[in-house]
């Protein structure tokens, strides 16, 4: 399923939150992890006055040193791991879609801030390029000011918003097999809510049902699929499968049913060839992306 861990950092406790939770996924899946810190020479360069800029050679050597000291460091956190220690030269975003693009089975592990969301990522604009540009799968932590740098996480469950639609169901093989190998169980969830057409009087003047039997049906026809998803999944293996569905707004029901499951993770899609523009369950994904407290595995699809 996945080869590798690949792990950007800048040296800051706010990119060292994903860790925890690249540490259990490199424990459980016996995954190697490459530490990567991407050094941006023009960055520094926009640093230095004109009197200094000769010094722009050893003020990089200083920062490669200190980089890899960094990285050494952390990688004497992940106990039994195969570790690697990258320091490049470059562009972030860059650098880190083409170091996973490598192998379509790198896993991308990034933090996020977790006050501002897309507009404000780690490392400015990294993410959000990241998020944008790579075709791997991304694991989003969210970067609160709760959230540990040590140590391992724990997850015991994985939440899979459904839309009803062949696109967000090409999520579940890939939750199948994650589920399998780390022991989760499975909830799969969708939300649903009457639709703003079913609100008016039919301009024909014919009988519209009431909120109450709208409301009644779309429930039942969310709880038939899910039990149909449920019964899929159970045949790919997974030993522990439940559903739920909500009434509300999708966004807002994933993120409140998932702040009450503790240890979760919330696995959702995007279009493969459009990243963040085009999300699966419309801009659901990234609201959740957004505002869960909670990991996000993002899966590319095609």
């Amino acid at each position: 399923m996945y080869t590798r861990l690949l792990i950007p950092l800048d040296g800051s406790k706010t990119a060292e939150k994903v860790l925890p939770y690249a540490r259990f996924l490199a424990a459980r899946l016996k995954l190697p992890v490459e530490l990567l810190e991407v050094i941006d020479i023009v960055e520094i360069a926009k640093l230095l006055t004109p009197e200094k800029a000769h010094y722009l050679n050893t003020v990089l050597e200083n920062r490669i040193q200190s980089s890899e000291q960094y990285l050494r460091a952390v990688a004497g956190t992940f106990p039994g791991a195969n570790v690697k220690c990258m320091v490049e030269k470059g562009t972030a975003a860059e650098v880190i879609i083409e170091k996973a693009a490598a192998d379509k089975g790198t896993l991308i592990s990034m933090a996020t801030h977790g006050r501002s969301g897309l507009n404000r990522w780690l490392l400015g604009s990294v993410a959000e390029k990241v998020l944008r540009g790579a075709t791997n799968p991304l694991l989003l932590v969210k970067a609160t000011d709760e959230a540990k740098t040590e140590g391992e996480a724990n997850l015991k469950s994985v939440i899979v918003p459904l839309d009803g639609s062949e696109l967000a169901e090409q999520v579940l093989p890939t939750v199948a097999e994650l589920a399998k190998q780390l022991k989760l169980e499975v909830i799969l969830f969708r939300a649903y809510t009457i639709p703003l057409s079913a609100l008016s009087v039919d301009p024909e003047g014919y009988y519209v049902a009431t909120d109450e039997e709208l409301i009644s049906a779309m429930r039942d026809e969310a709880v038939a699929y899910l039990e149909k998803k449920a019964e899929e999944m159970k045949n790919l293996g997974v030993e522990k499968v439940s559903h739920v569905a909500e009434y509300g707004l999708a966004a807002d029901e994933i993120i409140s049913f998932a702040r009450k499951t503790p240890d979760n993770l919330i696995a959702m899609c995007t279009h493969g060839h459009t990243g963040v523009k085009r999300w699966v369950l419309g801009s659901v994904t990234e609201t959740v992306v957004r505002h869960s407290g909670d990991p996000v595995l993002v899966i590319r699809v095609t």
